[in-house]
């Protein structure tokens, strides 16, 4: 099996450091990867805040519609990190950012990414992010834009995708009515410059709604009085 990268990594509860590799996953791999995102589902406090695979989507990008790649200390799973070709219909993300038809095939899917709570704060996330976008050239088909949804409030996973350089486009209703941002990332325009910078309270969603419909996109965080807060700015085209 090919690895793809090597390291070492902090497990929290035994305070020690340890080997670890990542490689990616097949159809063979797929009980152990529903197990771990069980159990990660099982540690979150707030639930709703990831929004799970279920067996028959982990099949789908598992039979060459996307990639799957794990993170291992040993041969124990502790974390991964999928891409998804997605299909083209009503619910595509493509719609959503305003893309014309063309383009829709052109777009793949950052899916779901999830550690073991016993190895988080190694900036796993991350480092899965940059080994999977790294074999993203690799598959068949060639894409341009990087989609995903993110939920309001859920400040871990935008710190993931903004230090991936991607922007928040949209924030529609998705999977039966949940608020959603969408995030993307443009391969072929990676260099954005934006002005008009405007910071919003996490939760104000209303004021959020209104700068995207103005033109603004969410491009990162800022600390305002030792708080969070989203900002926003307009990209200079």
């Amino acid at each position: 099996m090919k690895l793809l990268h090597e390291g070492t990594i902090t497990n929290q509860v035994l305070h020690k450091k340890l080997p670890f590799s990542m490689k990616r996953l097949y159809l063979e791999d797929l009980p152990v990867i529903e197990q771990v995102q069980a159990k990660v589902i099982e540690s979150l406090p707030e639930k709703a805040s990831l929004q799970a695979l279920t067996t028959e989507e982990f099949l789908f990008i598992l039979n060459e519609r996307g990639l799957l790649v794990g993170a291992f200390v040993g041969d124990e799973l502790i974390g991964f990190r999928a891409l998804l070709i997605p299909e083209i219909d009503e619910e595509h993300l493509g719609w959503d950012i305003g893309l014309p038809p063309e383009d829709l095939r052109k777009v793949i899917y950052q899916e779901i990414s999830v550690v073991l709570p016993e190895y988080r704060g190694n900036r796993l996330q991350q480092k899965l992010a940059e080994v999977i976008m790294k074999e993203l050239p690799n598959l068949d088909e060639e894409f341009r834009y990087v989609c995903c949804t993110v939920a309001p409030l859920n400040i871990p996973s935008l710190k993931d995708k903004f230090t991936q350089a991607m922007y928040i486009a949209a924030l529609k209703e998705k999977y039966e009515g949940l608020k959603r941002y969408i995030l993307v990332k443009d391969l072929e325009n990676q260099t954005v410059h934006y002005n008009g910078h405007v910071t919003v309270k996490l939760d104000d969603l209303e004021k959020q709604q209104q700068l995207l419909n103005e033109g603004y996109v969410g491009i990162g965080f800022q600390l305002v009085h030792g708080f969070h807060e989203l900002q926003f700015a307009k990209p200079v085209l």
